[in-house]
């Protein structure tokens, strides 16, 4: 399902800086390996028996990290969404510049039905996208919605056959690629700069922090691994 464990955080990371760094590439697609998943979100099954130092380190030192690269990339990002988008999932979808899906994707930010909170700029970057009540609709009730819904909202730019999903992205790549590669980072950029505030994706992360130390969210982690509705408290 393409979850984010350490393994594949580390590599994305490292395969990001390489991809800024080569200068006859000018576009880069991110999409799932397989059929069945984009990115299920977070790995919560590597955390169990971890510590709260030692979860408190992989959030830190290895999971927001690759969130913060992924933003602050200078080439355009094109998301080619192939399944499930589920969670952290969902965030990195949310920051490429273009979404394009296929029609057997799934979106859904589910945090709250687990009790955590969205940490990677999913509560700053979605209402820009869908609006703040739809985005506020999504991210409160954790709802999973399909490929032509997402298209409807505007969550994704097009949607297409999975067969020719990475057709359809290459060929939006080749467009973009055709362009000046300075003024296409400019005007990234400068669209970023007018629309993300540094301040407000800083909150997404302190949010989640307020969250990680509650019953609730130990609560909601054994019931993700126990396949069980979690029986929360609110404390």
């Amino acid at each position: 399902m393409n979850s984010l464990n350490q393994a594949l955080c580390r590599k994305l990371t490292e395969t990001i800086d390489q991809l800024e760094r080569e200068e006859d590439v000018r576009v880069v697609i991110i999409t799932g390996a397989g059929e069945k998943a984009f990115c299920a979100g977070i790995d919560l099954r590597e955390r169990k028996g971890m510590s709260d130092e030692e979860v408190h380190a992989l959030r830190s030192g290895v999971i927001f990290p690759l969130f913060q690269r992924l933003g602050a990339m200078e080439k355009p990002l094109i998301g080619a969404v192939n399944g499930l988008a589920l969670g952290g999932g969902a965030e990195i979808a949310l920051i490429c510049d273009i979404r394009i899906a296929s029609e057997n994707a799934r979106f859904g930010q589910t945090e709250a039905k687990w009790a955590i909170v969205p940490g990677a700029g999913a509560c700053q970057r979605l209402p820009l996208i869908v609006g703040v009540g739809m985005a506020k609709e999504l991210l409160l009730t954790g709802k999973i919605i399909d490929a032509r819904e997402g298209e409807r909202i505007g969550l994704f730019n097009h949607v297409t056959a999975p067969a020719d999903l990475t057709e359809r992205a290459l060929d939006m790549a080749r467009v973009i690629a055709e362009n000046g590669p300075l003024a296409v980072r400019q005007i990234k950029k400068a669209v970023n700069f007018g629309t993300e505030n540094r301040l407000a994706l800083a909150f997404d992360r302190e949010a989640s922090e307020v969250c990680y130390p509650t019953r609730d969210r130990l609560e909601g982690v054994a019931a993700f691994n126990e396949k069980r509705k979690p029986k929360f408290t609110g404390k």
